[in-house]
Formats: structure tokens, sequence, C-alpha cells
């Protein structure tokens, strides 16, 4: 599976593709960046953030997109901008036919440190050791992608799991009321 993590920002946007499946190990295939200038309007920082974003879809083809989850920060101004970030991501996936999957922090530190808690050196250090990297990516919004593209493989197959076993319940069900 390959997992194109996304960490919105209307600034920095982190942009992480990770290819790898629950208990095998886990390689990274491309990190970066997608920056926007901060002196042009609004609707133009997100066509460049759209454009960005799609060459990375097109050039890596991800089995899913996943994006960091937008929780009520204290500066109104930086959620709005990660929102709409993340509604660029959001709909270039949706256009691609391509699963979405949205993870909050706290899962993505939980998943990748043990501890819902953990700090961003701690996060980092993770994926520096989970991906066999030599350093952290800089900057740390693209150890954060890599970070959510780990919480998605590790988590989603289990969610699959889970989902299909609950469908192969429901149908056997159906079966027994059938008869």
């Amino acid at each position: 599976m390959k997992v194109l993590g996304v960490d919105p920002g209307l600034t920095r946007c982190g942009i992480g593709i990770v290819e790898g499946a629950t208990g095998t190990q886990l390689s990274l295939v491309g990190v970066g960046v997608i920056q926007t200038p901060t002196d042009i309007a609004l609707e133009m920082r997100l066509l460049d953030l759209d454009r960005q974003l799609g060459e990375w879809i097109n050039l890596y083809s991800p089995d899913v997109i996943a994006v960091e989850r937008v929780f009520s920060q204290h500066n109104l101004r930086t959620v709005m901008g990660t929102g709409q970030a993340a509604g660029v991501a959001l709909l270039l996936a949706a256009k691609a036919g391509i699963p979405v999957v949205m993870h909050t922090p706290s899962e993505v530190k939980a998943a990748v440190t043990g501890s819902g808690r953990a700090n961003k050196k701690q996060v980092a250090d993770m994926v520096v050791h989970i991906l066999k990297l030599e350093s952290a990516p800089k900057p740390v919004d693209s150890t954060d992608a890599l970070a959510l593209a780990i919480c998605n493989i590790w988590r989603g197959s289990a969610n699959t799991k889970i989902a299909t076993a609950v469908e192969a319940e429901k149908s056997r069900l159906r079966k027994l009321r059938a008869r």
C-alpha cells in the first residue's frame, strides 16, 4: 500500500509518501513541503497548492491519502488556512478517485510513538526509526506528513480488517434469517 500523508497548511503543506503494510518494513517513497507565497491572493495560493499537490498525486499514484483532521486551535487565522488546505487535498483525492482517511494529531502521535501526547521531537525520532532514515526531514511539516502516512498504514489495515469482519458477520446473520 502506498499512502500520501498530507499535513495541511496554507503557507507550508507537508507531504510524505510511505509504502508498505502492517508487519513489514515501511519505506520512504517521497517527502517534501509545498509552500505558497504569503504575498498573493488567497485564491491564487489555493490554486498553487492544488497544482503542486496534484503533481505529487499524479507522480506517485497513492492508494490512499491520509490528511490530518483539522481541530480547534487558538489562532482562528491558522485554523482557517489549515482547513482550506485540507479541503484542497480532499477535493483532489475525490477527483482522482482515491480514498481519504483523516486522522487527528493524537491518533497519529499514538500510532507512531505509543503516546497521544508525544511532542514533535518524539514523533520525528520515531519516524526516523520506523523508516530507517539518517535524520528527520525538515521542516517538521514533512515529518508530520510521514507520520500521518505511517499511522494510516498501521491503523488503516486494522480498521479494514474490522470492517471486513463486521460485514462478514452481518452477511452470515442475513443468511441465517433467510432460512
